[in-house]
């Protein structure tokens, strides 16, 4: 893409710091210090013993380059089919992601080309640090300097629940958007997607020709000012920072609004069976889920993310419903893709894909980069019994051996995370998890859903009539 690429971002007197937002307000005068995890257990009946005070972004009225986004998210005009929009796949009644089983879209000029990934969620990336290789730095939303990176012999670091920062020597990928990290700006983001021939399938052409006949275009230009007028590559790209300031500024992509987030301040109780799975997701010898997936407030008074922003290499099985993925010599490497030479420069990192959030974990149907998974119970599964049951995720090859790890050529394979539980149960052990225990875990992030989804119609583009839905035929 041409012209100019902004990355928006909000300075808080409160905290002290900078950081990617829409703006930041405190929402109360103090922040709770650290507190012990022990001490701060849930309580047998389920309440808060330690509850905490965090900051959440500022809620205000969208600005006018944000309300222009939200026209441009809901905008099938924009696309090469003139069918999709960005909420054709980032559905608002879905927390920003999928609806449907589908382990990728189909897309493209005539709906018929497979996308190459899951769709991720659009929401809780506000906080996004820029794509950077370097020392892991635990809960803190900060990029760390890029350094070298090692072509082999790289020694994958432990990472505990109980101790997320014990594993800050080690050198890691982390940020950026999209599955890979390839995107470090919402702007760029956007951008993916709309000229994706597989997705959205526009062409700058397109894209110039509908901002010129769009409704919002005078809005757009008087925002652009005298450039965009003459300059079509600007104004493309105006259109793009309008939806980035849209996905910044409206509350409904970051809303913290779960009842996770209400436990948390002390104003409401866990289930019995949700205090367990909150137990066992921290507990590092059991679910260990929140050494990748933080869980607690940040030291500069936060919400947790359920996510480190790091790339992990977890095997999942290759998912033939892809169907790029017939073809043999074909394998999606992830991160290391996302680099130029990646797969020699970058080869302590292949097959690593960047761990999501888990916020609104509970109403996706898609899991994992290529959606091989289509249940939290299956997702729990794999977790648990990977290298015990092998069987249960992978093939078998001509000779009768299980194809373990089959969507990662051998020569990556050291990068798969075996080190950490619940991964690290040679065959013949127990399982980490117990299948009572999985479905504890299974309650626990259902408390993650966010109750506060939008209940607004999409702009209607008054010249076409579009919602922003897609239209089949």
């Amino acid at each position: 893409m041409s012209g100019v690429v902004r990355t928006v971002w909000c300075v808080s007197a409160v905290l002290g710091m900078t950081m990617l937002g829409a703006g930041c307000e405190a929402q109360s005068s103090s922040v709770s210090p650290p507190v012990s995890q022990d001490v701060c257990d849930p309580a047998p009946d389920g309440r808060n013993p330690c509850p905490q005070t965090f900051h959440r972004p500022r809620q205000a009225p969208l600005s006018q380059m944000a309300q222009i986004g939200r026209m441009l998210f809901y905008d099938r005009a924009l696309s090469g089919s003139g069918k999709l929009s960005c909420a054709s796949c980032h559905d608002p009644t879905n927390h920003y992601g999928p609806t449907g089983n589908a382990s990728v879209f189909e897309g493209g000029a005539d709906l018929h080309r497979q996308g190459r990934r899951a769709i991720p969620t659009l929401t809780y990336l506000e906080r996004m640090p820029p794509f950077s290789i370097g020392p892991d730095l635990g809960n803190d939303d900060v990029a760390p300097r890029v350094i070298a990176v090692p072509n082999t012999g790289n020694q994958r670091g432990s990472k505990s629940a109980a101790d997320t920062a014990s594993s800050a020597a080690h050198i890691v990928p982390q940020g950026g958007f999209f599955w890979d990290g390839r995107a470090d700006t919402f702007q760029q983001q956007a951008g993916g997607p709309l000229f994706d021939p597989d997705e959205m399938a526009s062409t700058p052409e397109r894209v110039t020709a509908r901002l010129n006949t769009a409704p919002y275009r005078a809005a757009l230009l008087a925002l652009a000012g005298a450039r965009g007028e003459k300059d079509a590559a600007f104004l493309r790209e105006e259109a793009l920072f309008a939806i980035g300031r849209y996905e910044l500024e409206d509350r409904h992509f970051h809303e913290y609004s779960s009842r996770f987030d209400a436990w948390l301040e002390g104003k409401a109780r866990f289930t019995p069976l949700e205090r367990e799975g909150y137990l066992l997701f921290n507990d590092p010898q059991k679910g260990n889920c929140a050494a990748c997936h933080l869980d607690h407030v940040t030291r500069d008074g936060l919400p947790p993310l359920f996510t480190d922003h790091q790339y992990e290499a977890l095997g999942a099985p290759r998912n033939m419903a892809i169907s790029r993925n017939a073809l043999a010599r074909y394998y999606d490497l992830g991160v290391c893709d996302a680099q130029s030479d990646g797969r020699k420069a970058f080869a302590a990192y292949c097959g690593m894909f960047v761990t999501p959030t888990l916020r609104n974990v509970a109403t996706r149907r898609v899991f994992f980069h290529n959606g091989v998974f289509h249940t939290l119970e299956a997702v729990l599964d794999f977790y648990a019994v990977r290298n015990l049951q092998p069987e249960k995720f992978y093939p078998r090859r001509v000779d009768g051996k299980i194809d373990v790890y089959n969507d990662i050529p051998e020569q990556y394979r050291s990068n798969i995370d075996t080190i950490d539980a619940p991964f690290d149960r040679p065959s013949g052990e127990t399982p980490a998890l117990s299948e009572n225990e999985r479905r504890a875990i299974i309650a626990f992030l259902g408390t993650l859903t966010d109750t506060d989804a939008p209940a607004v119609t999409p702009p209607v583009d008054t010249v076409t009539g579009q919602t922003g839905k897609r239209q089949n035929g």
